[in-house]
């Protein structure tokens, strides 16, 4: 196991010792106690996921110098169909914007506009071009399509994201 990995399951196994009443929203409806992050992705509602996401993915808390290349690690290593679904969403929000496809295409130096064919470094420029300038999306996005997040393992990141961790694992002692 790599440092990088020890460390992350200290942090989660911390947040999931620690004092979770901090948290807005604290359930005591034990059905969402959460196991593990695939448990939360599957369980977990969409409006959910985008409150926890809205006061954890904070823009100001991680600055685009340490999000981008946990993003480009993190889309690297999601499934192609999950990638693939990740940049439908960006391009169907930043579109509800006004920002075409082709215009993103052209702008980025993506090597298309089509999600199916798009690679991880294709999606890796969108969602931090969406980063960037469009928090809002970004958080939409992850909300819908949280396969990312679990890869990602930068500890600022990591910490940023800790009241998400806090809820997925609940009340468990």
């Amino acid at each position: 196991m790599s440092s990088s990995d020890k460390y992350k399951r200290e942090i989660m196994n911390d947040l999931a010792h620690g004092n979770t009443e901090s948290l807005d929203e604290v359930s005591s409806d034990p059905t969402k106690d959460y196991q593990n992050f695939d448990d939360f992705a599957q369980r977990s509602s969409h409006e959910e996921r985008r409150q926890l996401f809205g006061r954890s993915l904070n823009h100001d808390r991680i600055p685009p110098s340490q999000m981008e290349p946990e993003l480009q690690k993190a889309i690297a290593q999601i499934k192609p169909n999950e990638r693939d679904d990740v940049a439908r969403a960006f391009f169907k929000h930043l579109k509800e914007r006004g920002l075409d496809d082709r215009h993103l295409e052209r702008t980025l130096g993506l090597s298309t506009h089509h999600p199916n064919r798009m690679n991880a470094d294709d999606v890796s420029k969108l969602a931090a071009f969406a980063y960037h300038n469009h928090p809002d999306i970004f958080q939409e996005v992850m909300a819908e399509q949280p396969a990312i997040l679990k890869f990602l393992s930068n500890p600022v990141v990591g910490a940023a994201l800790g009241a998400i961790a806090a809820k997925w694992f609940g009340g468990r002692k």
